[in-house]
């Protein structure tokens, strides 16, 4: 991730999602709570559901989703491994068109686990 940090990102995000909700268009509200409800543990666990969204996201070239279910798939105890199948499955579906996404891809994905790591180790230092 070359232009924004994971912190950056994460809170660029957010506030521009308050901002949307918050904006008295009741529509925004109600697509945004049923993007929500679909990626709930239902019949498949919220860790696929991430997945899933992860795959489409690169097969429609969207780095904001990219980053958000690489982000929301790790948090849902995602490995390196399950990352790297979804991504071959989007470079499958969506063809080298996907390519540029991937290299993205890969970049959050490290950036991903190195900060889970680094958060890992200071919290085992203050035990």
């Amino acid at each position: 991730m070359k232009n924004k940090s994971i912190s950056e990102t994460r809170a660029y995000r957010l506030e521009m999602n308050e901002k949307i909700l918050n904006s008295g268009f009741r529509d925004y509200n109600k697509f945004f709570a049923l993007d929500n409800k679909a990626y709930v543990k239902g019949a498949l666990p919220a860790k696929t559901k991430e997945l899933m969204g992860l795959v489409a996201s690169m097969v429609l070239r969207c780095n904001d989703c990219i980053f958000y279910h690489i982000d929301r798939s790790i948090y849902e105890g995602a490995t390196r491994d399950e990352l790297m199948e979804s991504f071959n499955i989007a470079l499958v579906v969506g063809g080298s068109i996907v390519i540029p996404h991937l290299r993205y891809a890969f970049d959050v994905m490290d950036e991903l686990f190195d900060l889970k790591k680094n958060e890992k180790a200071q919290t085992e230092e203050k035990e």
